[in-house]
């Protein structure tokens, strides 16, 4: 089952067809579950997570579900918010990493998060996406 920001729009930000929320504003309750795929076409999972960088305010990773069967196996990753892009004609995210790439991307397991404030794994992740870190 596919997951947009339309589906998961508990208060009709998205019925008006100008102002309120958008593609520049959006709730991130309606983020979370939303549908990740490749500029191939490829499903590569689902937004689990916002992670929030707390001295800026911005969003610095969504963490993505991938593989596994009905949540069961599923790894987790970390990927920068600026290697996603918005694709608001097929209402998902994209992100331009190949599958196959990305099973080989720094990831976790639900039970063992990294820790993300490290600069040194903030660093190698950015470098695996092709990413420039925000200066704080």
């Amino acid at each position: 089952m596919q997951t947009n920001f339309q589906k998961r729009d508990r208060y009709g930000m998205y019925t008006r067809g100008h102002g309120g929320p958008g593609p520049a504003l959006m709730g991130a309750d309606t983020l979370m579950g939303n549908d990740v795929f490749n500029r191939d076409g490829e499903s590569l999972g689902d937004i689990k997570e916002l992670m929030i960088d707390m001295a800026s305010g911005r969003v610095a990773y969504a963490v993505l579900s991938f593989g596994g069967v009905l949540g069961l196996g599923d790894k987790l990753f970390a990927v920068p918010w600026a290697a996603l892009a918005l694709d608001t004609v097929n209402q998902r995210f994209t992100l331009g990493v190949p599958k196959a790439l990305l099973k080989d991307a720094p990831g976790f397991d639900k039970g063992h998060w990294p820790e993300m404030a490290d600069k040194a794994w903030a660093r190698s992740l950015h470098e695996f996406y092709g990413t420039t870190e925000p200066i704080a």
